[in-house]
């Protein structure tokens, strides 16, 4: 369930919810062209730029003297370097389990069908919900979460 929709754009980033996002941002980036360079920088950190000799002083390469992969690991760099962004200001503001724990049964308690949504995009909706639940490892039982889907639809 976590994965769906994960092909045709990158999954929203929800405050509350950043290590949910970052799981499906990573599954997302599996799916991409370029992911293990991607995944690569992000881990690893950029490229470090080859230095040149011209004129006794020593300096980096342009990005216009780099060769094909050289560039190709560039702008994979570019995107894992906007992804780092967005983790250094998700940093301190996660919120405690318990305050996610009473955000998600309140979002469960106020679940409900939007006037006009297909079955397909409610159940993805609500199977979110219940990965972003389950992510935290809150439990509910089968019959729990049954009832709520179909009361709510």
């Amino acid at each position: 369930m976590i994965v769906a929709g994960a092909e045709n754009c990158p999954p929203m980033l929800d405050k509350t919810m950043y290590n949910s996002w970052q799981s499906r941002m990573l599954l997302y980036l599996k799916l991409k062209k370029n992911d293990r360079m991607i995944l690569e920088s992000i881990e690893n950190g950029p490229l470090v730029y080859p230095t040149i000799e011209e004129n006794g002083q020593v300096h980096d390469k342009k990005y216009a003297k780099l060769n094909e992969q050289e560039k190709h690991q560039d702008d994979c760099d570019v995107q894992a370097l906007k992804i780092d962004r967005v983790k250094l200001l998700m940093q301190g503001t996660e919120l405690s389990y318990q305050e996610r724990e009473c955000k998600l049964y309140n979002d469960l308690d106020k679940f409900t069908s939007i006037k006009g949504e297909s079955h397909h995009e409610y159940y993805l909706r609500f199977a979110q919900l219940i990965n972003d639940m389950h992510t935290i490892s809150m439990t509910m039982q089968q019959v729990q979460v049954n009832t709520k889907f179909l009361n709510a639809l």
